[in-house]
């Protein structure tokens, strides 16, 4: 057999007077072929017996073609780990003796934190009295009373250790800059942007239920946004233009980020800052160390807090970069707008941009729970991912509880009877048709970035939901309900052989609310979550297409 690379056609195309080739379905298990099928899989199993390789490792056809897959292309992994802290642990006998040292210092820099939240707590607490009308400027007399908590802000930097600040350039004219953006690297950023410029943020709505910053973080009239929302999103852009464009209102900071990373690298950055179309200024912070790395990575609030608390001192460095504008009259492309903002913040800082998001800290968060050997493995550069396929990180997340339930080896990967195990399937042509589809290296284990690609590629060919809602029908029989028995009927067209008990494993995996009957909305869902099953009822669409329709309903579906 002819090599092929996974961007060509692993059959050739048939003549087009012999169309119900195109989309049969074939299983080496069953005897039930056509004259033209059983031929061609003479052909294939030929070419097979004149390989010494395993099974898995063939070039299988492939099982999506009738969808119009020309094949999976899965990018090499990142080896960046953009939120992993570089000092989690405290090492070496220098470390170990200047914390020693330090504990009395911390003791009192603790009570000074304390003392400072406090004092700034009443005070914000005093400036929000008796105002109801948030939705216009904070009034001048209640802004001054807030410079009390400014200053306690800057007396809780110092408690953390930062007794001075490298800063280098000034802040632009509120008038001509409304919207500031910065890179995320610890908690400590939005305190200084709080003492040092006071202005507008843009927040995630639990901020508002921290106790004592969350009062603070109001008076700051924050913008909150649900990151999971879309009007949420789109509601938060619209304040954000609102607020940018009145000089009454102070200047609008974000982090497009989105989170904080350790500082070695530049994350994708999200639109809201950019879609208004007003003047931005870039904001880089540094935080220069050699045994302490204060990024807020992969560790707790207070184990970063202990160690802050515990150095002579802690470096900070702040540099305000020159403004980017919007090209064409503010009628610049976004995401255009955000490349070359993106762009300035990573060439100031000597880093890379990648397509990693705070999805892939979700992935990462969910693999750290289920105390996974390499969990930054599982991140997939989320960013890249929601380009190509639409897909969000929530989707991502529940792909990944799905892959996890495949119990993956130390390294990550996935092997093919774990793999059948969760799908409900057992070991046969289609089978390993499909995981051969996924298996991009034929080394017979998946990763989960391939899964993941796999499972999102077949469902966003452009003939994905119309055959599941052709296949539903088929099954349905037009009642609009599904049985057990008809669903273990039409799947038995694809693997002849299943036993009852495979066949009621498979129609739970349909039956989402238990009830006995598989409605459309049950198996349009589980499709989506399992759409590597869609092959499945590919049979009953060829039966349809021979015994009903003949060439007009082919057309429909190809």
């Amino acid at each position: 057999m002819a090599d092929h690379d996974l961007s060509s056609p692993l059959i050739p195309p048939q003549p087009s007077d012999q169309p119900h080739l195109v989309l049969t379905v074939r299983d080496n298990d069953s005897g039930q072929r056509s004259s033209s099928t059983q031929s061609h899989n003479h052909h294939h199993n030929s070419s097979n017996n004149n390989n010494n390789i395993s099974h898995l490792n063939q070039n299988y056809r492939n099982p999506f073609e009738f969808l119009g897959s020309d094949g999976l292309t899965v990018p090499a992994p990142s080896t960046i780990d953009p939120f992993r802290n570089n000092t989690p642990n405290i090492e070496g006998a220098y470390e170990s003796l200047k914390i020693l040292v330090c504990l009395p210092i911390a003791l009192v820099r603790s009570v000074l934190f304390g003392v400072c939240l406090l004092v700034g707590f009443i005070a914000t607490k005093f400036a929000l009295q008796g105002w109801k009308d948030k939705h216009n400027p904070m009034p001048r007399w209640r802004t001054r009373l807030m410079w009390v908590t400014r200053i306690c802000s800057r007396f809780i930097l110092f408690a953390f250790g930062y007794q001075w600040i490298k800063r280098k350039g000034k802040p632009a004219p509120r008038d001509i800059a409304p919207i500031v953006v910065s890179n995320h690297v610890s908690y400590i950023d939005p305190i200084f942007y709080f003492y040092e410029l006071f202005p507008t943020i843009v927040a995630a709505e639990s901020h508002d239920s921290i106790p004592f910053v969350g009062t603070i973080i109001r008076a700051m009239q924050v913008i909150y946004v649900n990151r999971f929302s879309q009007s949420s999103r789109k509601q938060a852009v619209n304040e954000i233009k609102r607020k940018a464009s009145c000089d009454r209102f102070p200047r609008v900071l974000l982090f497009p980020e989105g989170t904080t990373t350790n500082g070695k690298v530049i994350i994708s950055f999200q639109l809201g800052a950019f879609i208004p179309g007003y003047a931005i200024q870039p904001v880089i912070v540094r935080y220069p160390h050699v045994h302490f790395d204060q990024s807020w990575g992969h560790i707790s609030l207070a184990k970063l807090m202990f160690r802050m608390f515990t150095q002579f001192h802690n470096f900070m460095e702040v540099e305000y970069l020159p403004i980017v504008q919007p090209i064409d009259n503010c009628k610049e492309n976004p995401a255009h707008f955000a490349k070359r903002t993106g762009h300035a913040i990573a060439t100031a800082l000597n880093v890379a941009q990648t397509f990693h998001s705070y999805g892939d800290l979700m992935l990462l968060m969910k693999a750290c729970q289920s105390k996974q050997e390499k969990p930054s493995s599982y991140m997939v550069e989320m960013a890249r991912v929601e380009s190509l396929f639409h897909m969000s990180s929530l989707e991502a997340v529940d792909f990944l509880d799905k892959f996890l339930s495949m119990n993956p080896d130390p390294s990550g990967r996935v092997k093919f009877h774990d793999f059948l195990r969760v799908m409900k399937l057992r070991s046969c042509t289609l089978s390993e048709e499909i995981f051969g589809f996924i298996d991009v290296e034929k080394n017979g284990s998946i990763t989960f970035m391939q899964f993941l690609y796999g499972s999102a590629h077949v469902m966003k060919q452009p003939l994905f939901r119309q055959t599941c809602e052709l296949a539903f029908t088929n099954c349905s029989a037009g009642d609009g309900q599904i049985s057990k028995e008809q669903l273990g009927d039409i799947i038995r067209l694809a693997i002849p052989d299943l036993d009852d008990h495979e066949i009621h494993e498979l129609f739970k995996l349909f039956d989402t609310d238990g009830d006995g009957r598989v409605s459309k909305d049950n198996f349009m869902s589980c499709l989506r979550k399992n759409s590597l099953l869609i092959p499945l009822f590919s049979p009953c669409l060829v039966w349809k297409v021979s015994s009903e329709a003949g060439d007009r309903m082919l057309e429909e579906i190809v």
